[in-house]
């Protein structure tokens, strides 16, 4: 089972422990002031339903119902503001049957952006798995590309040029790992071994934004059967980019893996 880790670099990691609860006074006649506050660390937390089932799935954080006004269907993400502690239990059902839990094991000391997947384990089970991740935070857009599909069809994705652009440059990229982007409009690819193209769908990467392009399905032994598709999220608004969206198309690999 996946759990959350701390994937920034160690380097400007920042490191917040020590000023946590400190606080300086300064007095001056009858008044005091604080010279140090604490500081608040705000983590969000993403999570992806890539399960291939008819049934939405409700997420509860041990008692509290998460996803109370609606339930999560299949290939959708959702963004919630958590106050998230190790030992915290992420629990996933489909209607009252328990489908699994995911227990946090670490929370990052900054900011962050806290990536949950939850997706069929093998093609025979109806059994779920978990894949994690923390983004780092950087001043470009970075995506992290996800396999869920489970089955025998190769594929893989892959980023383009956007079709008006002047440029038509592309470049396959590889699941399980994390890259980052310049701000503009590109095209997300899932092509086949072949080379033919599956899906394709708009990826509009905006500065400073954390994004997911992940490949969905199952070619199930028993029961039914999903087709492969391309998951983008959040999509971004194109008009949000300005001049950004006249960058060329340039991928920088920070070498971090799923695990």
């Amino acid at each position: 089972m996946s759990r959350f880790l701390a994937l920034f670099a160690l380097a400007a990691a920042v490191d917040v422990s020590g000023l946590r609860g400190e606080q300086k006074t300064i007095v001056s006649g009858n008044k005091a002031r604080t010279l140090v506050k604490s500081l608040e660390v705000k983590r969000q937390l993403r999570v992806c339903n890539a399960y291939p089932y008819p049934t939405a799935l409700d997420v509860f954080r041990n008692e509290e119902h998460v996803t109370d006004k609606e339930p999560m269907a299949y290939k959708q993400c959702q963004d919630f503001k958590l106050d998230l502690a190790p030992g915290d239990k992420l629990i996933f059902k489909v209607g009252d049957a328990n489908a699994g839990t995911f227990s946090v094991a670490d929370l990052p000391n900054t900011d962050a952006v806290l990536m949950l997947v939850v997706y069929r384990h093998d093609t025979l089970s109806t059994a779920v798995a978990f894949e994690s991740h923390v983004y780092a935070n950087l001043l470009n857009a970075q995506v992290a590309i996800v396999d869920t599909y489970k089955g025998p069809e190769i594929a893989t994705i892959r980023i383009a040029d956007h079709e008006d652009s002047k440029t038509s440059r592309q470049e396959d990229l590889r699941f399980d790992s994390v890259v980052a982007v310049n701000a503009g409009m590109y095209d997300a690819l899932l092509v086949g071994k072949d080379g033919t193209k599956i899906m394709s769908a708009n990826f509009v990467a905006l500065d400073h934004e954390s994004y997911i392009l992940m490949r969905t399905g199952v070619k199930a032994q028993q029961g039914t059967s999903y087709s492969q598709e391309l998951v983008v999220f959040p999509n971004s608004d194109s008009n949000l980019l300005g001049s950004a969206s006249l960058r060329a198309l340039g991928l920088v690999l920070f070498a971090l893996m799923f695990q």
